[in-house]
């Protein structure tokens, strides 16, 4: 049987753009409890797609900036 394939995560803007409305839509209080969770843990999503992204960007800016040519991406520790 063919599993459905996962869409893509979406781009750093459209996820921060999405992320905004699942707050701005909690924070009215209106959502069914199911709803609620719902939006919640979409927005949980949201959240580490934007995460990756910045720390992808952030890999890529300190290996544009290393002075060794040879420079190459290092974990990042968030603390």
């Amino acid at each position: 049987m063919k599993q459905p394939k996962t869409p893509p995560p979406p781009a750093f803007e459209q996820a921060l753009t999405e992320l905004e409305a699942v707050v701005d839509a909690l924070e009215q209080g209106e959502m069914t409890l199911e709803d609620a969770l719902a939006a919640f843990e979409r927005g949980i999503g949201l959240t580490r797609v934007c995460q990756q992204a910045l720390e992808t960007a952030e890999q890529r800016v300190r290996i544009l900036t290393d002075a060794r040519p040879d420079a190459e991406p290092e974990p990042f520790d968030n603390p």
